[in-house]
């Protein structure tokens, strides 16, 4: 069968029809403990937590729970792992590179076992955890592979007596904090510039969904990485979390999560060392479509934007402006489209459309769509619940919807699509733009210089001209306003990662 990338993690290309590769068993889970020091542990508090299976709702396993203490034993073996004169350190840059691409190798080799252990812990459809995820998290890994030895500084000159140069060094201990509706792929994210710039690394996965970074824990010590560089410690965020961002021997935490999570970490960080903080936070991102665009193509892009991993995205397109002439047909084909998703067992390569994470998250979603009917939103399709005990929840479009209502102001996280209308270009740009969130946006036009100049008016980190979900490992991404700050991927993330050390020598004669 054939697929279409989704892109969400830098794959564009059309993916070649491959067999159906047979998902793992659960008795296949290997890996539930504290990964600190290359050693597997037992968490100090003796207290395990169980992950659920969203789309059944039954238990997969139990994974020890790590907290402050268990944080404190991962910050001691990283920071001995990345001092002065250590194997870490003192190890050639092309070899850290070496030691990434056998990373990449090892999860090339177990891309079957992590994807089933990314689809029962997530819901996401299994073809796109192999195909989008994996492919993803491997690009990511052999790109950074490839800077390891590129991260050069610079010479200035000042005058004939002094020579001044700049070094980049490892920033020192870093944290992580990753979110549950990609979390192999954020694990990646955070860890491979981390890595490549000689930093050590404590990194929490979300309780929601431990058991790939948990594995990849097993494939990390596999690969020959030192003891100590990589750490993964499974537990909650007002306790692992919390002591990863007020720990203060910890030099820089990046997390990717909601808004008010990440002003908590900000403030944490603060109150503690003044670490460096790296923050991907939420968005309601506008598109904006014009009505010469290609117009079906419109439809499906917009509509992948938001629905693609059940609406669990921070870059879900869950506001698209459609110009007045047009919109009535926009929303009739937008229905249509949506017609064709296919819900179901997340296992079957049939299934497009999964479960959201969990019951708090299904809440919050149902009570946004019945905000959006109360409100005088129009119900072009879906808003309702599948089965009496799931969490399954149709894809969902509103036509006639308001910017004052709560489904265009706030962030939903979940499968539902707000068609507004809009007559005037200047006004499309100043309402898009009328949120706190500045993570992406996106024009459909062909018109470049339309697209052009309402791209550049636009007050978000990326902008997506005739496309959605375009995110690729050599383009930066990140937000402005409370979408975070910093930049993830690229050759940008590697600022995150590094303090520059200026050295002024003075010469002491000159010709």
């Amino acid at each position: 069968m054939a697929h279409n990338g989704t892109t969400q993690n830098g794959v564009a290309e059309e993916i070649p029809a491959l067999p159906f590769p047979e998902p793992v068993k659960v008795q296949d889970i290997r890996h539930t403990k504290i990964f600190i020091n290359n050693e597997w542990l037992t968490s100090s508090s003796g207290r395990t937590f169980p992950t659920f299976n969203p789309a059944t709702c039954v238990k997969i396993c139990d994974v020890e729970e790590g907290d402050k203490e268990d944080v404190d034993n991962a910050v001691k073996a990283a920071k001995a792992a990345g001092q002065r004169g250590s194997p870490w350190r003192k190890m050639d840059v092309s070899s850290r590179g070496k030691l990434l691409h056998m990373l990449a190798d090892l999860v090339e080799r177990d891309r079957v076992l992590l994807a089933t252990l990314e689809t029962l812990d997530t819901g996401k459809p299994f073809l796109q955890s192999f195909f989008i995820d994996l492919d993803g998290s491997i690009k990511t890994l052999r790109y950074y592979a490839g800077w390891t030895d590129k991260i050069q500084g610079k010479t200035m000159h000042v005058d004939e007596s002094f020579m001044c140069l700049t070094k980049h060094e490892p920033v020192g201990v870093c944290g992580a904090i990753i979110p549950w509706n990609f979390p192999l792929l954020m694990f990646m994210w955070k860890i491979a510039p981390a890595l490549t710039c000689g930093n050590t690394i404590v990194i929490k996965p979300a309780e929601q969904t431990p058991l790939t970074a948990l594995h990849v824990g097993s494939l990390i010590k596999e690969a020959g990485f030192p003891p100590g560089v990589v750490n993964i410690i499974p537990g909650f965020g007002p306790t692992a979390g919390a002591a990863i961002a007020s720990h203060m021997d910890i030099d820089k935490v990046a997390f990717t999560g909601s808004t008010e999570v990440g002003q908590l970490i900000k403030e944490a960080a603060a109150k503690s060392n003044l670490k460096r903080v790296t923050l991907e936070l939420g968005g309601k991102n506008p598109c904006i479509v014009f009505a010469d665009c290609d117009l079906q193509m419109a439809v499906e892009e917009t509509q992948r934007g938001a629905f693609y991993n059940q609406g669990q995205c921070c870059t879900a397109a869950s506001r698209v402006f459609v110009e007045e002439t047009i919109y009535d047909e926009f929303v009739r084909r937008s229905v249509e489209n949506a017609k064709k998703i296919v819900m179901g067992d997340p296992l079957d390569p049939q299934t497009t459309h999964g479960p959201q994470i969990d019951q708090q998250q299904f809440d919050k979603i149902m009570d946004l769509i019945e905000s959006g009917k109360n409100e005088g939103a129009r119900l072009e399709y879906g808003g309702a619940a599948v089965g009496e005990k799931s969490l399954f929840i149709q894809p969902t479009i509103f036509s006639e919807v308001k910017d004052h209502m709560r489904i265009a102001k706030e962030e939903i996280f979940g499968p539902v699509q707000c068609i507004l209308s809009f007559k005037s270009q200047r006004k499309a740009v100043e309402r898009a733009n009328s949120t706190q969130y500045g993570l992406v946006s996106a024009v459909f036009t062909t018109s470049m210089d339309k697209a052009l100049s309402v791209s550049a008016a636009l007050d978000t980190g990326t902008v997506w001209i005739n496309c959605y979900n375009n995110l690729h490992v050599q383009i930066p991404f990140g937000g402005c306003k409370m979408s975070g700050n910093g930049r993830e991927l690229g050759e940008y993330a590697l600022a995150e990662y590094t303090e520059v050390k200026a050295m002024i020598i003075k010469l002491s004669e000159t010709l």
